[in-house]
């Protein structure tokens, strides 16, 4: 065997073992039971950062159950919190709701999750159930077992009859929020909602489509003023978006042909905590 190639062969394992010396972020945050000693800020992006100082969303509120406890991600930026308080109130109003079921939100230090979620890193990602909160009393082992309930057919592209106007409104008060940057639906429901909006139709820029979200929608909140370490996503494109809704439902019903010269997708790299913003660090170390 040539130099060259043992070598190359020798530099290889030694990365290969370098990189399994480091342990993945995601099973550092996911040991954490409790938030961080510290004063609640956001640190990083959404897909790659941490909470520091999260609040807990309380498991049962006047008008909200956190599902899912088993999980221990109802913790947030105490901004997320509020968030849910305000909208809360609006669902209640609805018929046939008594408030909202919480999906995840964030772990107790944010970070990567073990499974699930790229984002929900910062305490400013939450999920809420398109089910109906009709029953406010769910015990936790309950909340294990129930699940949301599904809006969409023909893989997304129109909603079901499950859909109603009060999931209109409660994504229309969501959006409105001045805390929102961003929501993400199935595509099918974005285009119904442009169908059915009268008015002002500032909000449905931030309604946004997505694949997956018909068992729930996902609230991004903007990073809270003079949150320094907090990196905002872009704005949505100017615009109701609603073409843009239009033409995914196009593509589900439509597929284009895939492209024989596009490149296979890379295989998606676990994080380490190399690539978080070094608070990430103080962070996870605080007792």
């Amino acid at each position: 065997m040539g130099l060259k190639k043992i070598i190359a062969i020798s530099l290889g394992l030694m990365l290969a073992t370098g990189a399994q010396a480091q342990p993945l972020a995601k099973e550092l945050f996911g040991a954490k039971a409790n938030a961080s000693a510290h004063k609640s800020a956001p640190f990083g992006s959404y897909a790659k950062g941490c909470v520091a100082g999260a609040e807990q969303l309380v498991e049962t509120g006047p008008r909200w159950q956190a599902m899912r406890l088993s999980r221990n991600r109802n913790w947030g930026h105490p901004e997320a919190i509020k968030f849910i308080e305000r909208l809360t109130k609006s669902a209640a109003r609805q018929p046939g709701w008594n408030g909202l079921y919480i999906g995840d939100i964030s772990q107790p230090r944010g970070g990567p999750m073990l499974t699930g979620h790229r984002s929900h890193q910062i305490g400013l990602d939450i999920d809420i159930w398109m089910r109906p909160a009709d029953d406010l009393t769910l015990s936790r082992q309950a909340r294990e077992n129930i699940s949301s309930i599904s809006m969409r057919r023909s893989n997304g592209a129109f909603v079901n009859d499950q859909w109603t106007k009060a999931h209109h409104n409660i994504l229309k008060a969501a959006a409105s929020d001045k805390a929102v940057a961003r929501i993400f639906v199935f595509p099918g429901a974005k285009v119904q909602m442009c169908k059915d909006a009268k008015g002002n139709r500032d909000w449905l820029r931030k309604i946004r489509p997505w694949w997956g979200h018909h068992y729930h929608f996902h609230v991004r909140l903007s990073c809270p003023r003079g949150a320094r370490g907090c990196v905002d996503q872009a704005p949505p494109p100017a615009g109701d978006g609603c073409a843009d809704a239009q033409q995914w439902v196009n593509n589900i019903l439509n597929p284009p042909p895939p492209d024989p010269n596009a490149p296979p997708p890379k295989p998606r790299r676990e994080l380490v905590m190399a690539d978080l913003p070094q608070q990430c660090q103080t962070v996870l170390s605080s007792r």
